[in-house]
């Protein structure tokens, strides 16, 4: 018999400089294309963006890499004189296309983030208290924000879990 639950229909926000470096940090780096799978399989995501910092022309195929992968990639906006001189800090555009996102009443359930940062806090627990928080998949154990500590183990997974690792990890 089959279950007529419709299956849900999530987005995954993805702060690239956060999954990037604190990955590294522990020496090991996420294959994309294992990734979006292991997000649409596991937490049923449809779509899932991933934010940057400035454009730079040197990482064409790291773009394209992504884009392969199944990620809408999006770019901070920066003033072009700033271009160079600013980290590429994504929290309040990641933080204001998710609420917008909610205010527009778009049709999708709930939100997957792939962060550890405090600075997500607020949000985070606006959208658990309104039923549209899935979990936030957080890179690193050691650097994620002691903020989410209520809310860990139900809304919160650690990306270099040895199982969810095994299934994401880049192997040359």
């Amino acid at each position: 018999m089959k279950n007529n639950t419709p299956e849900p229909r999530n987005q995954a926000f993805i702060d690239g400089q956060n999954l990037y470096m604190n990955t590294k940090a522990n020496n090991w780096t996420v294959d994309l294309k294992k990734f979006r799978i292991y997000l649409r399989e596991q937490y049923h995501v449809k779509t899932a963006y991933y934010f940057l910092g400035a454009i730079d022309d040197n990482n064409q195929d790291l773009y394209e890499l992504i884009q392969e992968a199944g990620f809408i990639l999006i770019f901070r906006e920066h003033n072009q004189s700033m271009i160079g001189k600013k980290k590429g800090n994504v929290d309040t555009d990641i933080v204001f296309s998710i609420m917008a996102k909610i205010a527009d009443k778009e049709d999708f359930d709930n939100i997957v983030l792939v962060s550890g940062d405090g600075d997500y806090y607020k949000m985070v627990r606006y959208l658990i208290k309104n039923s549209r928080f899935c979990k936030m998949l957080s890179p690193n154990r050691h650097s994620t924000s002691s903020l989410y500590r209520p809310f860990t183990p139900k809304y919160v997974d650690f990306l270099d879990n040895p199982g969810v690792k095994r299934k994401i990890e880049y192997k040359k």
